[in-house]
């Protein structure tokens, strides 16, 4: 008997992005007009990117002069960085990296990762992804925190653990939270550390800070492991995003 066997369908998925891009010029990732080189975005929406320029709070990373008046010490996380702010061509930049197949996005965002975080990255000495669910890999093919990561961690010499930390449960998406109580109290006990990093200072890498809910939900696990501080980076905070 003759056995078909269909490929999943998100590696199908990935086999017709990659055709097209063979054949079809490049796209802003942003607009979808054409653009000129892999991972590229057209001027306009490159010139609607908002970054984030020093100075910035040590603490939260919000533009500031010193220590900012909004931000609150404790928590699980020591300090965060962010490249951009995470509006309009930011927002639709790391849409497209997240769930449109565009893992080629990677090594901009990571440099511009690089740049904010520079001082986080000199200190480090283990660079680890918010992990995502095994359902949820397998759909998409890639964690895109690992992407990002695993570049970090070649720009700056630093040893790259993306299974330091595993997604014990499945979540409903953070975006579907109504409120940051809500948010915590969907990824509570949702992380695991699956190594012992006593006294190592590890750096938390993701997409995009919003409440922090998870960001402190994966710090808090690292710092059970015997991590002696947690520092986190992302491309992107949202103007709600804590302080």
């Amino acid at each position: 008997m003759t056995r078909v066997f269909s490929a999943p369908p998100s590696l199908a998925r990935r086999g017709l992005a990659l055709a097209a891009r063979l054949v079809l010029p490049e796209r802003c990732a942003c607009c979808g007009a054409p653009v000129e080189g892999q991972g590229a975005l057209c001027p306009a929406c490159f010139a609607a990117l908002k970054f984030v320029e020093p100075p910035v709070c040590p603490r939260c990373g919000w533009p500031a002069r010193g220590v900012c008046l909004r931000c609150t010490p404790g928590g699980p996380i020591r300090r965060r960085r962010f490249a951009l702010l995470y509006a309009d061509a930011a927002a639709e930049l790391v849409r497209a990296f997240k769930y449109r197949d565009r893992p080629e996005l990677a090594p901009r965002l990571a440099a511009w990762m690089a740049r904010a975080g520079a001082d986080l990255l000199a200190e480090a000495d283990l660079i680890v992804p918010v992990p995502i669910h095994w359902t949820r890999l397998l759909r998409r093919q890639y964690n895109q925190s690992a992407e990002l990561a695993r570049r970090l961690a070649r720009v700056a010499g630093v040893p790259c653990a993306p299974r330091a930390l595993a997604r014990t449960r499945a979540t409903p998406p953070q975006a579907r939270q109504g409120s940051p109580r809500d948010r915590r109290a969907n990824v509570a006990r949702a992380f695991a550390a699956r190594r012992d990093l006593t006294g190592l200072t590890v750096l938390l890498i993701d997409d995009v800070l919003t409440t922090g809910a998870t960001a402190d939900a994966c710090a808090a696990a690292l710092l059970g492991a015997g991590a002696a501080a947690v520092d986190f980076l992302a491309v992107a905070a949202a103007d709600d995003a804590p302080a």
